[in-house]
């Protein structure tokens, strides 16, 4: 879903010769990710070494680079560290753009292949590690923290008027208007219920680690020897240790909602104690963003070409068996109130 930026393929071809000293053979277009202000590409270099470089708009430092340099020096192992340039710098200016080069690795994301027992121990191994990480002043008050914000909330609800209008737009809007429709008291649910967890979380003091904050499958990178990888550490958060474990069991993208895999995730995480109405309320709200996001690509603009149908895609299936929407409520019911 990822769309090209305005620099040409050339220019991105020169800087990683000059900067990092690649002579690229090939650049290909990846089209990944939801970030509308960036772009990936897979180069080929004359030494037959593959990269994966990402185009971000704006020179702001990334702190993913220094995110995944402080993962690594605490010996995380499925980290994967930037190429530096030949001045050894972990980032490159070009025009308007700054430049991440990483290398690239052949595999699959766990959307695509299911996490082994092993893996699924690593897995939870990893991100115990990154939770029990002393992230430096320094790099901490560059993080976002966690503030329960009803920002996502508030922007469904304003949506309820247009949802019970008359249906105006292009297919995939009126599409979605008729499903929201048809499953407005879900939509409901889900805004009110993350609205009353948010108000009960308020007055706890739960620790806050560094998270990942969208840990699901399309971001833990499988290579052909087995070994995995967590990537995409572009949108960190300092949060309880839920605002990652919500993933586990949580049905993003109707993957990693199986008990043994749960189970085989906290073996390797290790003895924790999980605050279930925290663990609640980021399902809750987590599903209410998505929808907001959605909502608003579909029916505020018709933008967007071909995405559109993969996102009314992505959206209905937040509500298929086992999916993120039954997670969520299963997990609010089981709650001791």
């Amino acid at each position: 879903m990822l769309i090209k930026q305005s620099l040409s393929e050339q220019h991105i071809i020169d800087c990683l010769h000059t900067a990092y000293g690649i002579k690229v053979v090939t650049l290909t277009f990846l089209p990944l990710g939801a970030d509308m202000n960036a772009s990936v590409y897979k180069a080929k270099a004359q030494d037959q070494l593959f990269y994966f470089i990402k185009l971000k708009h704006g020179h702001h430092h990334d702190i993913s680079v220094d995110i995944v340099r402080l993962l690594h020096a605490v010996e995380i192992q499925q980290i994967i560290l930037p190429v530096k340039t030949i001045h050894g710098q972990s980032t490159q200016r070009i025009g308007d753009f700054t430049l991440i080069v990483y290398p690239f690795i052949e595999g699959h994301n766990s959307f695509n292949s299911l996490l082994t027992n092993e893996q699924w121990l690593t897995l939870g191994k990893a991100l115990r590690q990154v939770h029990d990480c002393d992230v430096p002043s320094s790099i901490q008050h560059r993080i976002r923290r966690e503030t329960y914000s009803s920002q996502w909330r508030e922007i469904v609800r304003s949506l309820y008027t247009h949802i019970e209008a008359e249906p105006s737009g292009d297919e995939i809007a009126l599409k979605l208007l008729a499903f929201m429709k048809k499953n407005m008291l879900a939509l409901r649910r889900l805004v009110d219920q993350a609205e009353q967890l948010a108000q009960m979380i308020q007055h706890e003091s739960p620790k806050f680690v560094l998270c990942h904050s969208d840990i699901h499958g399309g971001n833990v990178l499988i290579e052909e020897n087995n070994n995995i990888y967590i990537v995409d550490w572009d949108d960190p958060i300092m949060a309880p240790k839920e605002r990652d474990l919500m993933f586990i069991g949580g049905g993003v993208g109707n993957v990693w909602n199986k008990p043994h895999e749960e189970a085989l995730f906290y073996e390797g995480y290790g003895k924790t104690e999980i605050n279930k109405t925290i663990l609640a309320y980021y399902r809750h709200e987590r599903i209410v963003e998505d929808i907001a996001l959605y909502a608003q690509s579909l029916l505020m603009t018709t933008v967007g070409g071909e995405d559109r149908l993969e996102m009314y895609n992505h959206f209905i299936a937040m509500f298929e068996p086992r999916g993120v929407v039954e997670v969520a409520f299963e997990t609010d019911e089981g709650l001791v109130r």
